[in-house]
């Protein structure tokens, strides 16, 4: 089967690369598209800093001017060198149900990747934060996406599979419904904790973001980079101070400060997560795309919001044996709850199945394993 590879530059590719899929999920109910002008960041060498050390391609297959799939190929010195030997990535895939579409979409990528000298590539993976749009759906395809994760149909595990896709990791999502009580003994624990002299817990101070915004980014890099579990380490993808600024500024607007902690220990910031409310809630609403008069829907949205996302977290290695990561945890969903009480569910992501640390913690708080999104490798 011949295959027409066309590299997405202009305009009317850019709206097409976003518009397949909307014809692809048009009648899957659960389906919400990303924001697209997240998308288009990822794209940007001059918004992605990942280009000065990298690319980044995307393209649209055609078979008889026909898009039967899209996807983008990237390649990074220094986050692939981590694997031996160095994997590129594949990304943003989607496809018709073809198992000719998936073979010819991974032999282009293996040759993209074979001209450039690499033996393997990995995905689906993201030229950006490992955060966000990153891994396969492969269980739970009855409920809609939360912010920043992809959504995709049973075929694609099977068809990718089929590929010669080998399983490379798992990262779980967990969900705890707001109305569920918090176990007693877990919040005594924390009140202990908070006890201590030495202790004190805050919300983000919306009106020095970018003061607190540094402290998130100290803690994230030295937490992230310094992993109790040391196969882990690799996947920890540094935060310049532009990538969190960046974070704070599109945050700003619907973030419930509540829900954005920090710990000390004396005047040192030691701990902290950060959970935003659900966007695709409103990417539902406008089909992906933001426009000037959106902006008061936007600015509305946090009082009426009903999922919470937990993007990000850490605790400063020196720290992790004083129950920060607990007392984050449980004093955000209690602060949480209270400043949003339209809040149904929140859905902590991107916790790795080697992870069991994170995962008993998050269990002991009542929350439980509903999603899991698989990355694959293929030799070339």
């Amino acid at each position: 089967m011949a295959y027409k590879f066309e590299r997405v530059i202009g305009k009317k590719q850019i709206n097409l690369f976003h518009e397949f899929p909307a014809g692809l999920y048009s009648s899957d109910l659960h389906w919400i598209p990303p924001l697209r002008f997240e998308i288009e960041n990822i794209f940007n060498p001059e918004k992605n800093r990942l280009f000065e050390k990298g690319e980044c391609e995307r393209y649209l297959m055609l078979e008889n001017n026909k898009i039967v799939a899209r996807f983008a190929v990237m390649n990074h010195s220094v986050r692939d060198a981590v694997f031996d030997p160095p994997m590129g990535g594949l990304g943003f895939v989607e496809m018709m149900n073809d198992q000719a579409v998936a073979n010819g979409m991974i032999g282009f990528a293996k040759e993209w990747h074979e001209k450039r000298g690499y033996k393997k590539f990995r995905g689906p993976i993201n030229f950006g934060e490992n955060m966000n749009f990153w891994g396969l759906l492969v269980d739970n395809f009855d409920e809609p996406p939360i912010y920043g994760m992809h959504y995709h149909p049973p075929y694609y595990k099977e068809l990718l599979e089929k590929t010669g896709a080998v399983k490379l990791d798992d990262h779980w999502s967990y969900k705890r419904e707001f109305d569920m009580p918090l176990p007693e003994r877990l919040v005594r624990i924390t009140d202990r904790i908070e006890s201590r002299p030495d202790v004190s817990l805050r919300p983000i101070d919306m009106k020095n973001l970018e003061r607190d915004a540094e402290f998130i980014r100290g803690i994230y890099n030295k937490a992230w980079s310094e992993q109790d579990i040391e196969e882990r380490e690799h996947e920890f993808t540094e935060l310049s101070q532009d990538d969190v600024q960046l974070m704070v500024k599109q945050l700003k607007p619907i973030m419930i400060p509540e829900s954005v902690l920090i710990a000390f220990v004396g005047d040192e910031p030691a701990s902290f997560i950060v959970c935003v409310p659900d966007l695709n809630e409103i990417s539902a609403e406008t089909g992906g795309i933001i426009r000037w008069w959106h902006l008061p829907k936007v600015l509305r949205f946090k009082k009426r919001a009903k999922h919470l996302r937990t993007t990000v977290y850490g605790t400063l290695p020196k720290y992790r044996k004083l129950g920060l990561e607990a007392l984050t945890f449980v004093r955000g969903i209690q602060m949480t709850k209270q400043a949003g009480p339209t809040l149904e569910y929140l859905e902590g992501t991107w916790v790795s199945e080697k992870n069991w640390l994170m995962q008993r913690s998050l269990e002991a708080l009542g929350c439980y394993h509903h999603k899991t999104h698989r990355t694959y490798y293929w030799d070339i």
